[in-house]
């Protein structure tokens, strides 16, 4: 058995999906995404779904792109990409019968993902149970956890607190002053000072709570509602970090590499048992 025989199909390519993505093509795994017609990704520089506005999108050599049909996709992981599906009858899993589904939506709570969908299920983050939901879960809260696999229980709720970098934690995190299109005014890897516009929602403008670099900004047009998160801040100010995967990301990659390797047998015997 070839891992490049194995496909997973990992529903949500934001930035936790694309570090797990990322790990599983480089471990040498076939790699599907499933993305809304409208994805909401802050870090859209590192994130695979930013291929549904783009059409491709490479991040540290890997590229992702959109395509049409899932069936048709197969042509373009066996080319080495990773197709983007727009996943908007919710179809795609049945429809290709993967082994192997991991849920990176993040969306705190259990949008459908069931444990009889695929021999191997994994999910990121709170809102789901081992044993019920999925097989297993991956921890995604920072501190000593992180990335850990669990195959029985849930992982940690959500805090609803951003990680604190240099001292800055709610502040690095942009939200929308007001119900509207979202309109950027700056670029993700600008610097910034403290005060500088850096984007437009229903007339009302964002402006930088400290200098540093803007990390992440949603799409242009996006429909937004007031409080919710449409960009990141780093203080740090380092430019290169914008287009690089985060440590977070890595860490539950390879916690969901771990889930994998470890569901082998039974996902291995289902497959030769369909045989």
């Amino acid at each position: 058995m070839r891992l490049s025989d194995t496909l997973v199909v990992v529903r949500g390519g934001g930035d936790l999906g694309t570090g797990v993505a990322h790990r599983l093509y480089r471990s040498g795994f076939t790699v599907m995404i499933t993305e809304l017609a409208q994805p909401m990704c802050v870090r859209r520089a590192v994130s695979f779904a930013e291929a549904v506005y783009a059409g491709r999108i490479t991040v540290e050599g890997v590229t992702a792109r959109l395509v049409d049909d899932p069936m048709l996709g197969m042509a373009n992981a066996a080319m080495g990409e990773v197709p983007v599906v727009v996943d908007a009858a919710e179809d795609v899993v049945e429809r290709m019968q993967p082994p192997i589904v991991v849920d990176a939506r993040l969306a705190k709570r259990n949008l459908g993902t069931r444990m009889d969908e695929a021999p191997l299920v994994i999910a990121l983050g709170p809102g789901f149970k081992a044993g019920v939901d999925c097989h297993a879960v991956i921890e995604t809260l920072r501190g000593h956890n992180l990335g850990r696999v669990y195959w029985e229980g849930s992982a940690a709720a959500d805090t609803g607190q951003p990680e604190a970098v240099q001292g800055r934690s709610g502040e690095r995190v942009l939200r929308s002053p007001a119900e509207g299109a979202f309109a950027g005014l700056t670029a993700i890897g600008n610097s910034v000072q403290a005060g500088d516009a850096l984007a437009r929602v229903g007339g009302e403008t964002i402006t930088a709570p400290f200098a540093g670099v803007v990390r992440g900004l949603i799409h242009d047009g996006v429909p937004v509602t007031a409080g919710m998160k449409v960009g990141d801040l780093d203080p740090r100010g380092v430019r290169e970090y914008c287009f690089l995967i985060s440590d977070k990301a890595r860490s539950i990659g390879g916690g969901v590499l771990e889930g994998v390797l470890a569901g082998l047998p039974r996902w291995h015997h289902d497959e030769e048992a369909a045989a």
